[in-house]
């Protein structure tokens, strides 16, 4: 009786799994863990394969790359045209445009040629990378500034576009000019190409408008040349040191300001009220000005008809000495600073006059 009670007060025993269990487990959930892992390998072949990302280049600093290219080569004409300061006057006026095409030429021989940025590019962080050659690698691209630099063709294109072009076009107009082909014929040969060139100027300078505006918009490709070439400007350097001084500039702005100042505020003051002013502190003269006593104090030469100023007894020329005295109503002598109250002719007494 009491083994029956201590059995039915023990508490039930749990249901134990089957012992093959977990292999049922295993098969039931491994389609699940295929398609997972699947799944997850081909997300990370497709992010292996992405294209590059997309970055912004500052229109900034590509506008001010552009500038200090333009200074630096105005920098070497300087030079070379000092050199040639000795040779024959207007030698190198007739030869500008090749000065320019040369100097042009040096700074894409020995930057883009070479997969160097240029001086302004250098400056701003800059450099020129093939896009087409980011669109199809589709390799990964981690900072969105790797690429390989510009093709050969490339260079050479750029080479043509810029200094041959611009060469070319310079001198075609300065011909144009000097046989006046716009002043010729209605009908004549030279008038129709005149008239064909000013059409691809403003066809040129149309298409260079709508090229800044999509610069502006998207930020890519600055010249019509880089846009046919796909030759972009990137970032050379994911890191940039950009702590600038400003002191030059601060002193540069001073000075511009102070300038101003004065040429807004001298043209407003009498050149008389300034002697007057600044006469008190004049140094007196010295003994060997006795010459400066015999020549006329407004046109610095000897007076040919000479008159005195009373009561200072200086010597004018008639004509300086009467225009001052009638034109204000009260004259001051140059020499003394003291009132006329007439004049004489040098040489007469009191009596005489």
């Amino acid at each position: 009786m009491a083994n029956e009670t201590l059995a039915s007060s023990s508490p039930s025993t749990p249901n134990v799994p089957p012992e093959h269990a977990w292999i049922d487990a295993h098969r039931a959930l491994l389609p699940r863990w295929n398609s997972s892992s699947s799944s997850s390998s081909s997300s990370s072949s497709s992010s292996s394969f992405q294209t590059a990302i997309p970055i912004s280049i500052s229109r900034v600093n590509q506008f001010d790359a552009a500038r200090l290219d333009v200074e630096m080569a105005a920098m070497l004409k300087e030079q070379l045209v000092k050199v040639f300061s000795v040779m024959k006057p207007g030698f190198l006026f007739q030869y500008e445009a090749e000065l320019d095409a040369f100097l042009d030429f040096l700074i894409w021989r020995f930057s883009i040629w070479v997969d160097k940025p240029t001086p302004g590019n250098a400056l701003m962080n800059l450099r020129y990378r093939d896009e087409r050659a980011m669109v199809t690698r589709g390799k990964e691209v981690r900072t969105g500034v790797e690429g390989q630099g510009l093709s050969v063709s490339q260079k050479i294109w750029y080479c043509l576009g810029t200094v041959g072009g611009q060469y070319l076009w310079a001198r075609l107009q300065a011909f144009s000019a000097f046989r006046r082909w716009g002043d010729t014929e209605q009908r004549s040969f030279a008038r129709y190409l005149w008239i064909l060139m000013q059409h691809v100027e403003g066809i040129y300078k149309a298409a260079s408008f709508s090229n800044l505006l999509l610069f502006l918009y998207n930020g890519r490709y600055r010249t019509i040349i880089e846009r046919v070439l796909q030759a972009r400007l990137v970032y050379g350097s994911p890191n940039m040191n950009r702590s600038v001084s400003f002191e030059y500039m601060n002193r540069q702005l001073v000075l511009n300001e102070f300038s101003e100042m004065l040429l807004l505020l001298l043209p407003l003051l009498k050149s008389s009220s300034i002697k007057k002013l600044l006469l008190p502190f004049s140094k007196e003269k010295t003994p060997g000005s006795s010459n400066d006593d015999e020549m006329c104090p407004i046109c610095l030469k000897s007076p040919s008809t000479p008159f005195v100023a009373l009561p200072c007894q200086h010597r004018y020329c008639y004509y300086c000495i009467s225009t001052r005295a009638t034109a204000a109503n009260s004259y001051r002598c140059a020499r003394c600073n003291e009132t006329v109250g007439a004049i004489q002719r040098h040489g007469l007494t009191n009596n005489q006059k």
